[in-house]
């Protein structure tokens, strides 16, 4: 795949709402872009763990047992379901105080994020030799269109103040993250 081409499809991927973007959004919201910044390493950090770890160990495995794969599925839906309870329960409690949106959260979520397994089978060349200047671009555009979701999010920064807002705001998160969990759920029994 000429990197052009790799360049683009890997953008559109990122910038298609999903459970990362959407912690990013949220915590832009709630935190504003600069104490949200941070939380760019974590995605990066929890995309690249994901090729690595899919391409050494999980995809080997999948290809062996393909029954895995519906298990990790299953528990890529019960976490994003997870994160959309938390969220869902934070608007219980009016304005943003605090902040939900932790590191760990975002780099867990960003580790099992299906968009990992396109990058890993689909997007990255095969062979791991030459593919550094894939990785390098994959990185760049990790950060900046993550950083493009907390942006959008601090635009809505002063809104969670009011505890009404805030209450629409999260609820809206988690609603879609559940709308995100549920297909992966239904692709996952679709494909039993």
């Amino acid at each position: 795949m000429n990197l052009l081409i790799f360049a683009l499809a890997c953008a559109s991927l990122l910038a298609t709402p999903g459970p990362t973007n959407t912690l990013l959004a949220t915590a832009g919201a709630e935190a504003g872009w600069r104490p949200a910044r941070h939380l760019l390493i974590a995605e990066l950090a929890g995309y690249l763990l994901a090729v690595t770890i899919l391409r050494a160990v999980l995809g080997p495995l999948i290809a062996a047992q393909p029954g895995f794969a519906l298990a990790l599925q299953g528990a890529v839906v019960i976490y994003v379901f997870h994160l959309a309870v938390a969220l869902w329960r934070r608007g219980r409690r009016g304005a943003a105080t605090g902040r939900s949106i932790t590191f760990r959260r975002v780099m867990l979520t960003t580790l099992l994020n299906p968009k990992g397994v396109i990058f890993a089978f689909t997007l990255l060349p095969a062979a791991a030799d030459g593919m550094l200047t894939e990785l390098l671009v994959l990185s760049a555009e990790i950060v900046a269109i993550g950083f493009g979701w907390i942006l959008l999010g601090d635009a809505f920064h002063g809104s969670l103040r009011n505890p009404a807002h805030a209450k629409i705001g999260y609820r809206l998160s988690a609603g879609m993250l559940t709308c995100l969990a549920s297909v992966v759920a239904v692709r996952a029994i679709v494909a039993l």
